[in-house]
């Protein structure tokens, strides 16, 4: 059956919010744990295993526009709308919170005002830690009506755009690793899951039919495996210092992991999604439509919390580990839902936001709702 939405696009959002936030939550690990521990070893796998949030985010943003625009003629209106709407929810709260965290960063005494500085951090989208991933979003945004005309023109390409991805993104770092072309945070070094996500959008109907398919079984193996891989190897090349592989060998594996994985936990958010009670999807929706905000205002949210909530080098860094993200996820969210509810223009703040604040658990008259 065709569907005119991708109703897994919210458990996908979700997934990737709240992993992102276990990301930066377990990444504690380095600075308490003993190095030789085999709790540090644990974390570290949990840290490094979740970063597939990464990929699911960029495959979002392929999928969802292709979805949308592929069978659009990209007329001047079309092109003028699209990069108003980019304007308004991505480069504005880009830019509201890159100087949000300029701010911050010298309240909490760890940057001298330096206006330049400032300028040049917001540009490369390194004002805070978080902030050069959303810098990499609004330069998909850019690009991204460059790659649709180039799928409607180009039927090869558009056939086979996830491994178009995959080629560039493994050259891009090959060349930039042999002659340090640039430093800075370019789309070209995450377009993979980018393309994974197009091609998904492109074909979504078609990918429907195979998410029952034996070929399911098979792509979780291979997530599985490049994943359990990608994380040996990075404790051997960057815990230990040990291993003397090529650079680009991590990103090969790292890589397979990123696209295939991301795909497999596409395929399941589609089964989970034709499964899920009505009750229970609109619930997910309701935190997922806040996954933008929750990415750009966690950092702060985190850091506050930690003030409140140790971390100690024993059995109890499990448990405050626990509270530091129940805390940071709950307040993200309470945060997110108040200024959206009694803040006009809240999606100048936090992106594109439903017009009505809808808090977690949904009325019985709410349906599923379009993208």
């Amino acid at each position: 059956m065709t569907k005119s939405r991708i109703d897994s696009i919210f458990l996908l959002r979700l997934f990737a919010m709240l992993m992102v936030v276990l990301v930066h939550v377990t990444g504690q690990f380095q600075s308490t744990l003993p190095f030789d521990s085999g709790a540090f070893q644990k974390y570290h796998f949990i840290n490094r295993i979740v970063r597939i949030e990464a990929g699911i985010f960029i495959m979002i943003t392929g999928m969802v526009f292709f979805f949308n625009y592929m069978k659009k003629n990209l007329t001047w209106d079309v092109l003028k709308d699209y990069y108003k709407k980019r304007v308004t929810f991505i480069l504005v709260p880009y830019l509201i919170w890159a100087v949000f965290y300029e701010v911050y960063m010298y309240q909490i005494g760890f940057r001298e005002v330096n206006i330049m500085e400032s300028v040049d951090r917001i540009l490369h989208g390194e004002s805070y830690y978080q902030l050069h991933f959303i810098f990499l979003i609004v330069q998909f945004y850019l690009v991204l009506p460059l790659f649709v005309y180039m799928a409607q023109k180009l039927t090869f390409f558009r056939k086979y755009m996830w491994a178009f991805g995959f080629g560039l993104e493994l050259l891009y770092f090959y060349l930039n690793t042999t002659y340090e072309i640039t430093t800075f945070h370019v789309f070209l070094n995450s377009i993979g899951t980018f393309l994974l996500g197009a091609w998904i959008g492109t074909y979504y109907n078609e990918m429907r039919q195979k998410i029952r398919s034996y070929s399911s079984v098979l792509l979780f193996i291979a997530s599985a495996v490049a994943g359990i891989t990608t994380v040996y190897l990075h404790y051997d090349m960057y815990m230990l210092n040990e291993s003397t592989l090529p650079g680009i060998t991590y990103k090969f594996v790292n890589l397979i992991y990123m696209v295939a994985g991301s795909y497999m936990i596409f395929r399941l958010a589609e089964l989970a999604s034709d499964k899920m009670p009505k009750r229970l999807f609109g619930a997910v929706k309701n935190v997922a439509v806040y996954s933008f905000g929750f990415y750009l205002l966690h950092p702060v949210v985190l850091r506050e919390v930690a003030k409140f909530i140790p971390a100690d080098p024993n059995y109890m860094f499990h448990i405050q580990m626990g509270l530091r993200y129940i805390s940071t996820v709950i307040l993200c969210y309470l945060i997110i839902w108040t200024v959206h509810k009694f803040v006009p223009g809240a999606s100048a703040i936090f992106g594109k936001l439903p017009q009505k604040a809808s808090f977690v658990v949904p009325k019985h008259s709410e349906q599923k709702a379009t993208m």
